[in-house]
């Protein structure tokens, strides 16, 4: 009887253990399905983006005098966005149509990183820097000035900042219409401020990277973009008020640029760059159209309103419109991206009523009227 009562209880053992660690396993294992699925979800989980508050951007507006397919166009894009697109005929300087007026005729906001136009024109101009220079950034990344503008590269343009100094800056940034009004007695229009000195945190970096200090209007940049289309004359922007004062727009030249053209060219393939495959990417509705851009994202403390902006333009042959996106918000739902998409709309939306087919070249005279240009700072070594 014993003989057979040992081996009863050591087989009863056995199986005793092996249910307890099995029972152990699966307590052990339990928790690490349940925290691996709670993991997966949450990577699942969407991300809600802040959306800015929808507005009627048209209200107020005095439409006559505009073209009202650039119009129609324009609105469309926008939508219910807080911003202004003012469309700007480059060949005249006629103001096709400025959406949201009251905004656009404000004393401006941070142009963000479209000064990079500014910073890449004084740069060239001075020969601190050559298209092809390399300017190592990190240890390990190196841009030239292509790609620095299609990526809007901060440290490169904070270098070159540095490299001008500041009275170079600002005599660039007065010879191409920041600080002034772009308009012909555009009524309500005010100008843009220039920045008194570097700023105090971030220096000439901060200033020629993302225009910390200067107050920038829609208009501003869109009479800058008319002297880079035009290879270095800048027209006064005009603003017909009625159709019979459409038809009677007399170009008036405000300033021939003292400009490299070469300078002008490299700053195009760099715009050209960043709509091809860079910042400014989400304008390119269409491949084959010649569209240039400089994006613009940052914070508008003074103003407590987040920025989107796009400076651009369309140019083949006599098919050439300068169009600028400017997008503000209380919450972070705008960039350069966003107003880059809203380009791309007006553009498609343009080409969708064949406006381009029906574009013929101005054969008005030029009345050229000269401001004379700032003088500038002495050279440095």
């Amino acid at each position: 009887m014993k003989r057979f009562l040992l081996p009863s209880l050591v087989l009863a053992g056995l199986l005793q253990n092996f249910s307890f660690a099995t029972a152990h396993a699966q307590t052990r294992t339990a928790p690490k399905k349940k925290t691996t699925s709670v993991s997966a979800a949450r990577r699942r989980k969407p991300v809600r983006k802040p959306s800015s508050p929808a507005v009627d951007p048209t209200v107020g507006d005095n439409v006559d005098g505009e073209d009202l397919s650039v119009r129609r166009a324009a609105v469309a894009a926008l939508g219910s966005e807080n911003g202004s697109i003012v469309v700007v005929d480059p060949a005249t300087g006629r103001v096709l149509s400025m959406v949201n007026q009251k905004l656009a005729l404000q004393s401006g906001f941070i142009p963000c990183s479209t000064i990079k136009i500014v910073t890449t024109l004084a740069a060239l101009n001075e020969h601190v820097v050559e298209p092809n220079t390399a300017i190592r950034i990190s240890r390990n990344v190196s841009f030239d000035l292509t790609n620095a503008l299609a990526h809007s590269n901060n440290p490169y343009f904070a270098t070159l900042g540095t490299r001008l100094g500041f009275d170079r800056v600002i005599h660039y940034a007065q010879m191409l219409g920041l600080g002034e009004k772009a308009g012909l007695d555009i009524p309500g229009e005010q100008p843009g401020v220039l920045p008194q000195a570097p700023p105090k945190a971030g220096g000439m970096g901060l200033m020629t990277s993302f225009g910390e200090g200067f107050q920038l209007t829609p208009l501003e940049l869109a009479g800058l973009l008319t002297g880079v289309v035009n290879n270095g004359t800048m027209y006064y922007l005009q603003y017909p008020r009625t159709p019979e004062e459409s038809q009677q727009i007399t170009p008036k030249v405000k300033r021939v640029l003292d400009l490299s053209p070469d300078g002008i060219n490299d700053l195009k393939i760099g715009m050209r760059s960043a709509v091809d495959f860079g910042t400014a990417k989400r304008a390119n509705y269409d491949p084959a159209e010649p569209i240039f851009g400089k994006t613009g994202t940052c914070t508008d403390f003074r103003a407590g309103s987040h920025m989107g902006w796009l400076g651009s333009f369309v140019d083949d042959g006599s098919h050439k419109l300068v169009v600028v996106v400017m997008l503000t918000s209380p919450v972070k739902s705008v960039s350069g991206s966003v107003a880059s998409a809203v380009a791309g709309n007006f553009y498609r939306n343009l080409s969708d009523q064949r406006y381009f087919a029906n574009v013929k070249k101005s054969d008005l005279p030029e009345i050229i009227t000269t401001t004379p240009t700032p003088a500038c700072c002495d050279k440095e070594k």
